[in-house]
C-alpha cells in the first residue's frame, strides 16, 4: 500500500524531490504525493508540476497520518523548518533514497534524509537526521555526516570524513581523508579541504581557506 507523503518546499529541490519520488514508484509503489507545503513568507503557484500546494506547516496539523519531507537547500533553514515541524505536529519524516544511488554495507540513513541519483555511498558510513545527498555526490568510507549536513552536486567526502552538524559543502568541492569540518561552517563551490575547518565558518580555495566567521547559535536566528 503505497505511503502519503507531502514535500516542505517547491522551489527547485522540491521539483528534484518530487522526480525523486515518481522514479521510486516507477520501479515500486511506495508514496502518494499530495502536494506541497510552503512557507508563508515565500509566493508560490497553486499547482506545481501538476501537483498542488496544499498551505503551510498548518495543514500538517490535521493530517498527522502524512509524512512529509523538507526540501530546502540551506541546513539553517532547513533546521528552522524542521524545528517548526517537529513543535507542532507528530508527522514522520521520510527518507527518500533514488533508486539509482549505490549505497554499500553498514551504511546507516537516518530520518528525513534524501539520498539523490548518481550517490555513491560505499561502507561504514553514518547519515545522520536531514542530511541532503546531492546528485553525484560520493561518500568514502567510515565517513560521518552530522544532522542536517547538505552536500551540493558532484561533492566528494573521502575515506574517515567527519562533517559536523549543519555543514554545507558546495558543488565539486573535495574533503580529502581524514578532514573534519566543524558544526554549521560553509564550504563554498570547487574548495579542497586538507585540513579541520573549524566550527561556524566559510571557507574557500584550493586548498580551503576561512575568509569568515559567525557567532555560535547563528544557523537559529
Amino acid at each position: 500500500m503505497e505511503k502519503p507523503i507531502v514535500i516542505f518546499g517547491s522551489g527547485g529541490l522540491g521539483r528534484e524531490v518530487l522526480q525523486l519520488i515518481r522514479d521510486i514508484n516507477a520501479l515500486q509503489p511506495t508514496w502518494t504525493c499530495l502536494g506541497f507545503l510552503v512557507d508563508s513568507r515565500f509566493a508560490s503557484q497553486s499547482i506545481v508540476q501538476g501537483i498542488p500546494v496544499l498551505g503551510g506547516i498548518e495543514w500538517l496539523d490535521a493530517n498527522a497520518d502524512v509524512a512529509v519531507v523538507v526540501a530546502i537547500g540551506s541546513s539553517a533553514e532547513r533546521l528552522r523548518i524542521t524545528n517548526r515541524i517537529r513543535s507542532r505536529c507528530q508527522n514522520s519524516f521520510a527518507t527518500l533514497v533514488h533508486p539509482l544511488a549505490w549505497i554499500g554495507e553498514n551504511v546507516v540513513i537516518g530520518d528525513g534524509s534524501i539520498i539523490c541519483a548518481g550517490a555513491l555511498i560505499t561502507t561504514d558510513i553514518k547519515i545522520h537526521e536531514h542530511v541532503q545527498v546531492n546528485i553525484g555526490s560520493t561518500i568514502g568510507h567510515d565517513a560521518v555526516l552530522g544532522d542536517f549536513v547538505s552536500l551540493n552536486p558532484s561533492v566528494n567526502v573521502s575515506g574517515s570524513v567527519t562533517l559536523m552538524e549543519g555543514v554545507e559543502i558546495g558543488t565539486g568541492s573535495v574533503i580529502i581523508p581524514g578532514c573534519v569540518v566543524g558544526e554549521w561552517s560553509i564550504v563554498g563551490a570547487g574548495s579542497v579541504v586538507t585540513k579541520r575547518i573549524k566550527e561556524n565558518s566559510t571557507a574557500v580555495g584550493a586548498p580551503a581557506r576561512v575568509i569568515k566567521e559567525r557567532s555560535c547559535g547563528w544557523q537559529t536566528g
